[in-house]
C-alpha cells in the first residue's frame, strides 16, 4: 500500500503543478491547451488508471474494514441513513462488475 500512497502524492503534486501552472501562466490558451492534452494523456495511461483502481480498490476493503470495526463499537447507534447507503454499497460491490459511484471499476 506504501507503493499506491506514494504515487497519489506524486499524482497530487503534479496535477497541483499544473494547475499553478495554468493559473500564474501568461502564456496563453495554446499552453492551456497543451497542458491540458498532457493531462488526458497521463489520466489515460493504463500504469496510472491501474494504479488508481488499486488504491480505489484498497480504499474500498479500508472502509469496510473500519466499518466493521465502528459498527462493532457503535452497534445500533448508526444513523438509519448511513446503515442503508453501506447496505446499498456493499450490494453494488458485491453483485457486478462495472464502475462505482467514482468512476473506478470494481476489479
Amino acid at each position: 500500500m506504501g507503493r499506491v500512497v506514494v504515487m497519489r502524492y506524486r499524482l497530487t503534486f503534479v496535477a497541483g503543478l499544473a494547475l499553478g501552472y495554468i493559473l500564474g501562466t501568461k502564456a496563453g490558451r495554446e499552453r492551456y491547451e497543451t497542458l491540458k492534452k498532457s493531462a488526458r494523456q497521463i489520466a489515460q495511461n493504463p500504469a496510472v488508471r491501474n494504479t488508481a483502481e488499486t488504491a480505489a480498490q484498497q480504499g474500498r476493503e479500508f472502509a469496510g474494514k473500519a466499518l466493521h470495526t465502528m459498527s462493532d463499537k457503535v452497534g445500533d447507534r448508526v444513523p438509519e441513513a448511513v446503515a442503508h447507503r453501506v447496505r446499498s454499497l456493499r450490494h453494488h460491490n458485491g453483485h457486478g462488475g462495472g464502475e462505482d459511484d467514482w468512476g473506478t471499476s470494481n476489479t
